[in-house]
């Protein structure tokens, strides 16, 4: 192989490296939107003409956000999402992806939880240089549910965790993050 070559094939690794770390961002995006019911990052993940299903829910992209804050809402006091395992296969400007998650939610009695096991199966397209979700169909492959009551116990409470914030007042919004600032405990 030649120095053009070679320099040819660089780019191209190059460029699916990027566009493969983009389209991580997007999904890792999506789950902070979630958690953080942050609207406008969540929705930032979809294209306009995006949609997301849920179940029999089928929200356009733009819309799920308000969708999914409400449902979170109703049926916990905060949650995580958390992607794992995820492959992806890019095909030009179109990318299919599937990432697992694992989104562990706080009930709203406070002393209850539970673990849904599922998987994000993404259809990405690329726009003006830009990944986003043209379609995502959401799996749920195991649900537990458990006791979290010991976020209440005086063990647990008095070493003064950093407690999770829906919105803006989260530590992760902190820019710099400092010590002057208190965070919301537990």
């Amino acid at each position: 192989m030649n120095t053009e070559e070679q320099l040819a094939q660089l780019l191209k690794d190059v460029q699916y490296l990027k566009d493969r770390q983009a389209i991580l961002d997007c999904v890792s995006n999506h789950a902070r939107g979630c958690d953080r019911f942050d609207e406008a990052l969540l929705s930032s993940t979809y294209h306009e003409d995006g949609a997301d299903e849920h179940g029999f829910v089928i929200n356009p992209g733009p819309q799920y956000a308000g969708w999914a804050n409400k449902i979170h809402a109703a049926g916990s006091l905060m949650h995580t999402h958390n992607i794992t395992t995820h492959t992806c296969e890019i095909k030009g400007d179109e990318a299919f992806a599937e990432s697992y998650v694992m989104v562990a939610l706080l009930n709203n009695d406070g002393t209850s939880a539970r673990i849904i096991s599922g998987r994000y199966v993404d259809h990405l397209q690329k726009r003006d240089g830009e990944w986003r979700i043209k379609l995502r169909r959401s799996t749920v492959d195991l649900l537990l549910s458990g006791d979290a009551s010991i976020l209440n116990a005086p063990i647990f409470k008095d070493q003064g965790y950093a407690k999770g914030i829906r919105g803006p007042k989260d530590v992760s919004y902190q820019r710099p993050l400092t010590l002057d600032e208190t965070p919301e405990r537990w």
